[in-house]
């Protein structure tokens, strides 16, 4: 699939992968739509990308889940289409099962899953109409396998697996695409920003994380994913092996992370 004259609908694009997909779609010839809490952090996104004039903001939460119709609707205003909605909006954990609130868990699953299927099923029937449209889900490799101190995050990527997965074979006959993007570790704040135990900011960047990919080589390699339609792309350094070891031998996966002491 090209990019030339799409229209994308990037979530959580004030910082990190989001911005990064931001700035590189830029260079291309096709439209973009910004969304995440902070509208000034979005202008900011938008100043350092190319061709801004084909650029437009549109600030939003996604913990509203129960109010994406009419965010949908303005969306698509903007440029009377959409071709392609990225969900990459979304936030992290840092805690042990013991010590997390049940609050926790809630907000994890309002924000990563509530939040990326409500806003998916707003626009799901513009595609319909269209006969024609790509959703492109940023979960994780915490969707595909668990690591102590997520647990609240692994389950609602777990769960947007199985939503988006059951939209592909259920919208194939309409020519929506699905691909899910589970990244490993990617050099961004999300460990700063991940929710502890009562709720709170970490407010650390962890080794794993700092050590991560950038968040260019990581766009570069997920946008190269997209145009190919691939199902599912795994993109990280040695940690997406996890993906197999968790499909033909779990026990040792399980072994592996314990040692690994990731937090």
């Amino acid at each position: 699939m090209d990019f030339t004259n799409k229209v994308i609908w990037i979530t959580g694009a004030s910082s990190g992968i989001g911005k990064a997909l931001a700035i590189k779609l830029s260079q291309l010839d096709c439209k973009l739509i910004l969304s995440s809490r902070r509208e000034t952090e979005l202008n900011l996104v938008k100043s350092q990308c190319h061709n801004p004039e084909n650029i437009v903001i549109l600030a939003f939460d996604l913990a509203n889940y129960d109010m994406m119709k009419p965010i949908a609707e303005k969306a698509i205003s903007k440029f009377k289409n959409i071709d392609i909605l990225i969900n990459n909006g979304g936030i992290s954990q840092r805690s042990l099962i013991i010590d997390t609130d049940i609050s926790v868990d809630k907000k994890l699953m309002e924000i990563d899953y509530l939040g990326t299927v409500g806003l998916s099923k707003a626009l799901l029937p513009h595609f319909i109409t269209n006969q024609n449209g790509h959703f492109v889900t940023v979960t994780s490799l915490m969707g595909k396998f668990g690591s102590p101190y997520r647990s609240g995050y692994c389950g609602a990527k777990h769960a947007l697996h199985g939503f988006f997965d059951v939209l592909r074979m259920e919208h194939e006959k309409d020519n929506i695409k699905v691909t899910l993007i589970c990244p490993g570790f990617v050099n961004t704040d999300v460990s700063k920003n991940a929710l502890t135990g009562d709720g709170s900011k970490l407010e650390t960047l962890d080794k794993a994380t700092e050590n991560g990919l950038s968040v260019e080589a990581f766009a570069k390699r997920m946008l190269k994913a997209i145009s190919k339609g691939k199902f599912e792309a795994y993109i990280g350094k040695k940690e997406t092996i996890g993906v197999l070891l968790k499909r033909f031998f779990p026990k040792l996966l399980h072994k592996t992370v314990m040692k690994s002491e990731v937090r």
